[in-house]
């Protein structure tokens, strides 16, 4: 079988379900929607009773409510019973193409695989295999790191971007597959209204021998002054951040215990599912990830004014008052660094373009700025919105504040990371939020 060391990967032992319904069975990511609880009551509704993924995952919309400890609880004892009681088919040592297509229409093709944790960094100016493409927030890992401690399964949202421009990697093996009439393993539709998808093993030498192929390309092309930069994270940082966290725990506690070197070398925690993604896929698109500021009004009224004021200066850039929330979207989404406020003051809808002459990335001059004028302010949060209806739903509420970022360019995406390190947190998405990579394939772990 072919050996994928080199590479920072592995063939996994992948879990599916028996006689799969994709619509019940797969939910989008669980950091999306994050301020949208109607979206999960409604994929809990669509699940049912049935055996789904939603039961296996923390919504982060559930993150600071009570009983976090208990609904951790619920989730390892449910990925516990759907091993005993036969959900899942008997596991296949396989790679997975897989053909997303969208709501939008658009088809991402991706290859699901395991990923060696120690070829994985997160820090600043890394040089490892594979690396960060935003900064990492450590306060968001520890609790992941509790879900994801002592877990029967893991399931994947993580995604990694390859520099592919010859399309060798996940398009060579997909048009290998396909062109011989492969059956696939799934195929069906999404929940809420956000695409279909179909997946096909990648199971045979000849197969993977074509994979790593590809692969041993790609690491040529990507070594550079000493080092190879072969994967950056496109989806799912912190998710990745946490399975590296707690797989440095569990060596350290193998180590400890006097484990032979090749049970902590074989151990399913040192690994963790992927699904690697063409950066110059025609189905993947980048973009903006928006910013809506909460303002706890109870103890003093919002003054978002007085925010944007201080953004125009800092940015040295002038403000310009939109029509309407249309033309707003449409000036911030034709430009490379101009931002979009909306926000609600005496009852009426607020929309103000701030025009900036930012070469750099946008939102590498932005977030800094933004970070400096909250630490000013009490009882306020920011969180971080994928979609633009989402951040004018938001901004109509009371205290509240929708901020437009403008897209982000993928041209010269590796050379940037590679150079200046990670981009500010949340710089970027992969797709709307519906787009998201759905939870499907699952692994053991503990």
């Amino acid at each position: 079988m072919t050996d994928f060391e080199k590479f920072g990967l592995c063939v996994p032992e992948i879990l599916l379900p028996k006689n799969i319904d994709t619509k019940t069975w797969s939910v989008v990511a669980c950091d999306q929607y994050t301020q949208d609880k109607e979206y999960w009551a409604a994929a809990a509704k669509i699940a049912g009773g049935s055996p789904s993924t939603l039961n296996l995952i923390f919504p982060e919309v559930y993150l600071n409510d009570g009983g976090k400890a208990e609904r951790i609880q619920k989730i390892k004892q449910a990925m516990a019973s759907y091993i005993d009681e036969g959900i899942f088919a008997a596991p296949q040592k396989e790679m997975v193409y897989v053909e997303r297509t969208t709501a939008y229409g658009r088809v991402r093709k991706g290859l699901v695989a395991a990923l060696d944790l120690d070829s994985y960094e997160w820090k600043p100016f890394s040089t490892a295999l594979t690396r960060a493409t935003e900064a990492t927030i450590l306060e968001r890992i520890p609790p992941r790191m509790e879900i994801r401690r002592g877990a029967p399964l893991e399931l994947p949202h993580i995604m990694l971007l390859a520099n592919d421009p010859n399309r060798s990697l996940v398009e060579g093996i997909g048009d290998k597959i396909k062109a011989r009439g492969a059956s696939p393993l799934y195929q069906g539709e999404l929940m809420q209204n956000s695409g279909s998808i179909k997946g096909w093993a990648v199971e045979s030498d000849d197969d993977l021998n074509g994979v790593k192929a590809a692969l041993q390309k790609l690491y040529d092309a990507g070594t550079k002054n000493g080092s190879t930069f072969l994967f950056a994270v496109g989806d799912g940082n912190h998710s990745l951040a946490t399975a590296k966290a707690v797989w440095e725990e569990e060596k350290k506690r193998l180590q400890e215990a006097g484990a032979a070197p090749e049970e902590i070398q074989n151990s399913n925690v040192r690994f963790a599912l992927v699904e690697i993604v063409n950066i110059y896929d025609q189905g993947l698109t980048f973009e903006p990830i928006h910013r809506v500021v909460l303002k706890d009004s109870a103890s003093a009224p919002a003054d978002f004014e007085a925010l944007i004021d201080f953004m125009q200066k800092k940015l040295d850039g002038t403000l310009v008052q939109s029509d309407n929330k249309s033309a707003l979207e449409e000036s911030v989404k034709n430009s490379a660094a101009d931002f979009g406020f909306y926000y609600k003051k005496e009852g009426a809808q607020k929309c103000v373009l701030l025009k900036t002459k930012i070469t750099d990335l946008a939102v590498s001059r932005f977030q800094p700025a933004l970070d400096e004028f909250l630490k000013t302010q009490e009882e306020t949060e920011l969180d971080y919105i994928h979609g633009a209806d989402e951040i004018f739903r938001l901004g109509e509420k009371d205290g509240a504040l929708g901020i437009l970022l403008p897209p982000v360019a993928k041209d010269s995406f590796f050379d940037t990371i590679g150079s200046l390190g990670p981009l500010p947190r949340k710089s970027f998405s992969m797709g709307e939020a519906s787009e998201k990579r759905f939870y499907l394939e699952a692994r053991r772990l503990f």
